[in-house]
């Protein structure tokens, strides 16, 4: 520890301050990786670093100006603002020709256009070297015209074997980590620490040095136990950010293991989502639509269940609620699948957009008063209680003019088997009527 009022968290001691004393991503750093070989030689280029928190974003940014001898400028997109970038920009003038600028923007989702068009002509000419770290898929929150100038690396989290060489180190570390301390972490401490970081390397610092406070003595060792630890962490911690990619990200592997007919993955993503905070409600109404596109009438019991999930929660609110949602995710999973309603929609809607105001035809509309029955309202209409079978065959409903469609094609499973064959046997009965062999 430093002196008082000199106090730097773990996690900023321990920043690595070579490439060797880096942890983790493999991928980018491993010897011919395109990102090592641009570090080695001391010539970067503009980046965008994407990834989820403690990833080592900012201290690669840090290791990239170091190895080219730059002139490291570190902004928070959440505080600067133009002023701030018209700064840096003529710092880097003043000091162009003699050393290069690095200007490294952290959660540069956060810019606006405008504020990233502020940079964008000293990245072009060269007068900065652009590096922005963001969690935030860049493609959504990046400019294309900064997304074409600066190539994006995307950053894992840490395994758990990168994290438990970065707890080694902190705990053997006398100079900058907790090595002074003589700490001693039992197994599972140590398993519950590595599993709360969640792939993060400065939640888990910021855990471990606050755990460290907790310790207890045993003769000459700090004991980090079992119960110090759980009282550090808390809660479960797992990533979910609740308007970001990862949102989506959860949501879509949900929603596909549900498709997938998988109802212990399907039940997992749950856990995860509520596990990480999302509102149960949001989980509830995604499961109606899935009910509808993946289920729909092969097992029409699928919307029921999620509705009544719906009002379940509604009613009982939480925890009691979220075990319907999980009842109605496990049905919707081992239900057959049709997405026959789905397509058929999607192709009436196109029709219904693309063909115009086609007129109803006369047969169809009703004829409350006396002049609509006198122009023809109504005239011919078969009603199909009063045919054989219930059923007015060779009858036709569509627009005149329109050629007839055929959108809904029941699938060979659930309840669908069923209406198929109805379907088929009405159709056979409209060829027959339209061939004049009658009904």
């Amino acid at each position: 520890m430093t002196g008082e009022g000199n106090y730097r968290p773990l996690a900023d001691r321990l920043r690595p301050r070579v490439l060797d004393e880096y942890v983790g991503q493999s991928h980018l750093l491993g010897v011919g990786a395109p990102l090592r070989r641009a570090l080695e030689s001391g010539h970067p280029h503009s980046m965008i670093l994407w990834g989820p928190p403690g990833t080592g974003k900012t201290t690669l940014a840090r290791l990239i100006a170091n190895g080219a001898h730059a002139e490291f400028v570190a902004l928070s997109a959440v505080q600067a603002g133009i002023k701030d970038i018209r700064a840096v920009v003529e710092q880097a003038r003043s000091l162009r020709g003699s050393k290069d600028t690095v200007l490294f923007l952290d959660e540069v989702h956060r810019f606006n256009k405008s504020q990233q068009d502020a940079f964008l002509p000293f990245v072009e000419d060269g007068t900065l070297i652009f590096i922005g770290a963001t969690t935030e898929n860049p493609s959504f929150e990046v400019n294309n015209a900064l997304l074409s100038r600066a190539r994006v690396y995307v950053l894992k989290s840490l395994t758990t074997d990168d994290l438990g060489r970065l707890l080694d180190r902190a705990l053997s570390d006398s100079e900058r980590g907790l090595g002074a301390l003589n700490l001693k972490i039992d197994p599972p401490s140590r398993d519950l620490l590595l599993a709360a970081a969640d792939g993060d390397a400065r939640r888990m610092l910021n855990l471990l040095e606050t755990a460290a406070d907790l310790s207890t003595a045993d003769g000459a060792v700090q004991v980090l136990d079992v119960d110090s630890m759980r009282a550090v962490i808390g809660s479960t911690y797992v990533r979910f950010d609740k308007g970001g990619e990862n949102f989506y990200d959860q949501i879509s592997a949900l929603h596909k293991s549900v498709r997938g007919s998988d109802p212990d993955a399907a039940l997992y993503w749950l856990c995860r989502m509520l596990a990480g905070g999302c509102d149960p409600m949001y989980v509830a109404r995604r499961a109606v639509r899935m009910a509808s596109e993946d289920i729909g009438n092969a097992d029409p019991r699928a919307l029921t269940m999620t509705l009544e999930a719906c009002a379940v929660y509604e009613r009982l609110g939480s925890p009691e609620g979220e075990l319907a949602i999980a009842q109605a995710v496990i049905f919707m999973a081992c239900a057959a699948k049709s997405n026959a309603v789905y397509t058929a929609y999607n192709a009436a809607a196109q029709d219904a957009s693309s063909l115009g105001s086609l007129e109803v035809p006369l047969h169809l509309r009703n004829a409350p008063t006396r002049l609509m029955k006198d122009i023809g309202y109504g005239k011919s209409y078969r009603y199909a209680h009063d045919e054989p079978g219930g059923y007015a065959a060779g009858e036709r409903y569509f627009p005149d003019g329109m050629p007839e469609r055929r959108y809904y094609v029941p699938v060979q499973r659930g309840l669908e088997i069923k209406i198929g064959e109805a379907l088929s046997a009405r159709r056979a009965q409209d060829a027959k009527a339209k061939n004049g062999d009658g009904a």
